[in-house]
Parts: C-alpha cells; structure tokens; sequence
C-alpha cells in the first residue's frame, strides 16, 4: 500500500469516525430500549389522609379529581368535594362513576399553589391538604437544537483539525522521501 492510499484511507476512517452519524447521541442510539414518552405530564397533585387519597390533574381550566379510600385504594364513589385553591373555594362535581371535576372560571397562575379538600363521605368527614406546582412551559425545542448544532460544530472542527494533521504528515512523509531520492542519485 502506498503512502498516499494510506493516508487516503486514514483520512477517511478518520472523517468517518468524527461523523455525528458514527456516533448517537442520548436517545438516537435506536437499540432495544422503548422511547420515552414525548411532552410534558399534566399537572397534578396528591392529598392523603388515614382515611381517603386524592388525586387532582389539570388540563387548562379542567380539574379532575380521583378519590380512592387509603386503605384498599377502592373508588369513593358519593362523596363530596370541596376545595380550596389558593384561597379560593370550589365544590366538585360528580363526573362519571369514579371522577369528579371542577372547571375553574380561569387558568391558574404558575407557582406552588396550595390545596385543602373537605371531604364527606356518608358518615366520616376528612380534611386532605396538598400543593400544586405549575410552572410555565419550557422550550425544550429549541435547547435541543442548540445542543445538537453546537454538537455538530465540534465534530467538523475536529474533523477538519485531523484532516490537516494528516495532510501535514503527508507532505512530510513526501518530503522525506524527495530528499532519500537526492541523497541516492
């Protein structure tokens, strides 16, 4: 194999070793691994008490509330629901054989919102706290894309800084050889 072939063939092991296509990134390796759900969960909160566990999530305005009896996680299905959120009182309405819903006359403001529920099933009355997060959406997106251009750029540079290592070693090699000729004629 000559020197320019080996060289040729370095340099392109070389490319194709510093290509992004070579080497995947979290979540493009495409192996046997489920993908992980896309977008973000509603938000929700718990309430819990000796007696019943309270699950809240909000879609926009919606909340929908689960009531299960803490003991054997069975559906509490006549009961009734009366919330404070962040001061102000909602009662729940009965939504379903195991939901309840309140629709909130607007949007909630982001930050840790706390939460009481009065609940009063037949003969036993529970008071139940907890907190809802909301947070403003994150742009995901476009950290991602900045991440994968800022990425790309360092695999070229590297690429490009090989690629003239090798190129010098070439001329080199070159060199040597011109001046193994001149000594030998």
């Amino acid at each position: 194999m000559t020197s320019h072939s080996l060289l040729a063939a370095l340099a392109f092991a070389a490319l194709l070793a510093t290509s992004e296509a070579a080497h995947a990134g979290e979540g493009h390796d495409h192996g046997s691994e489920a993908p992980a759900a896309a977008g973000q969960a509603l938000p929700r909160f718990t309430a819990v008490s000796e007696a019943f566990e309270l699950v809240g999530v909000l879609s926009g305005k919606q909340l929908t509330l689960y009531l299960d009896r803490h003991a054997d996680n069975s559906p509490v299905r006549d009961a009734q629901i009366e919330l404070e959120i962040a001061g102000t009182a909602f009662k729940a309405a009965r939504h379903g054989d195991d939901e309840y819903e309140v629709v909130l006359p607007a949007p909630l403001a982001p930050g840790v919102l706390p939460i009481t529920a009065t609940v009063t099933a037949g003969d036993e009355v529970d008071l139940l706290a907890g907190e809802l997060d909301l947070h403003e959406p994150a742009h995901a997106d476009e950290s991602a894309h900045t991440h994968s251009w800022l990425g790309s750029v360092g695999w070229i540079a590297g690429g490009i800084a090989l690629l003239a290592l090798l190129g010098w070693g070439g001329r080199r090699a070159i060199g040597m050889r011109r001046v193994r000729a001149g000594v030998a004629a």
